[in-house]
């Protein structure tokens, strides 16, 4: 038991997927595990470990922002020895050149987050993924024929903002699409020595404004999930 999940140690697996969102970890865990039991659910943020094609895994959510899931990630680095973490979410597209559904598997995350500066003394505005992970992904997806797109995206500490122009980290590194978690991710397990990978579907065209709606990102995101899930046996 960590200070925010109260799983016990042994009930986490090695390998964790982490959805933003409590009720789509649910959906998956309830829809692809075998025997998928419900480990921890303090504030509600739900935790469920089975087995997927015999292998065990443990899906989880993050909570949103880099604060949340660097509380999250941390304690299942450090309290229950997971040693890789595929986060699993939505992003919207800076770019026209994305389309409703496009599967971003993330190069690098660009923020104006302090949070590696101030957490671990990592200096910069750019997190790589972290180990093999983000190869595996790659490679599983062309086993099954999912085309996943290799881009930098934007970590932003903020969802609404005042001014519609891209920030200009985002122009600085070539990001295509915004979302709110991987810099965190990365940081804590480059410090931790441990692995991490962010696959992420586009929700929403900002220039264009096409989303998908709530109910559509919690059921309708199977590709990634798919993907994800089939990716994390190799680890």
């Amino acid at each position: 038991m960590s200070v925010h999940i109260s799983a016990t140690k042994g009930e986490i697996a090695k390998v964790v997927l982490l959805p933003g969102d409590p009720l789509r970890a649910q959906f998956i865990a309830e829809n692809y595990l075998e025997n998928p039991k419900l480990v921890s659910k303090t504030r509600n943020v739900l935790y469920y470990t089975g087995t997927y094609k015999g292998k065990e895994i443990t899906i989880g959510a993050s909570g949103m922002g880099c604060p949340s899931i660097g509380i999250y990630s941390y304690e299942l680095y450090t309290e229950y020895g997971v040693e890789t973490i595929i986060r699993i979410g939505t992003c919207g597209g800076y770019s026209k050149d994305l389309k409703i559904f496009d599967i971003i598997n993330v190069d690098n995350a660009a923020s104006e987050s302090t949070y590696a500066q101030y957490a671990w003394e990592i200096p910069g505005d750019l997190m790589k993924h972290q180990g093999n992970a983000y190869d595996i992904i790659n490679e599983t997806a062309k086993e099954l024929g999912i085309v996943v797109k290799n881009h930098n995206v934007h970590t932003s500490d903020i969802f609404y903002r005042k001014s519609e122009d891209v920030p200009a980290v985002a122009t600085k590194y070539g990001c295509t699409a915004v979302e709110m978690e991987a810099f965190a991710l990365f940081a804590n397990a480059q410090h931790l020595g441990k692995k991490a990978a962010t696959i992420l579907t586009v929700s929403d065209i900002i220039p264009t404004g096409e989303f998908i709606s709530a109910e559509e990102r919690e059921k309708a995101l199977h590709r990634m999930m798919e993907l994800a899930l089939d990716a994390a046996i190799k680890l």
